[in-house]
């Protein structure tokens, strides 16, 4: 299953009070960690229920969108690649192309709303 593209419609922004994230990077819900930890990003998001920490899109992401983060516990991966730095994302969407379960989402037009 890939992310969902209308997540912002679809899911509701959340609070999350955990020193691992970025502090201005949106998690939208559910989230119920370690098993459930939402999509992180608004411009750039990961499901990061989904994501497999491959690393594909921190090696070809040509503007270093992505962090390591530690998600302890998690069924798939006990790391998962932050978009922390979404905001220099120049849409490219490499990170779209070389994920291999889908779980990148890049829409230009998020961009402002991060």
């Amino acid at each position: 299953m890939a992310i969902d593209a209308n997540f912002e419609t679809n899911r509701e922004r959340v609070e999350v009070d955990d020193d691992a994230f970025a502090d201005d990077v949106a998690v939208w819900g559910p989230y119920d960690p370690p098993e459930k930890q939402g999509i992180h990003g608004t411009h750039v998001a990961v499901d990061f229920d989904i994501c497999l920490a491959d690393g594909a899109c921190l090696e070809d992401c040509p503007v270093d969108v992505f962090t390591w983060v530690d998600t302890p516990g998690h069924p798939e991966s006990e790391i998962k690649a932050e978009p922390t730095h979404e905001d220099q994302c120049i849409d490219c969407m490499l990170c779209v192309d070389v994920c291999p379960v889908d779980a990148i989402d890049v829409d230009p037009g998020r961009a402002g709303r991060i």
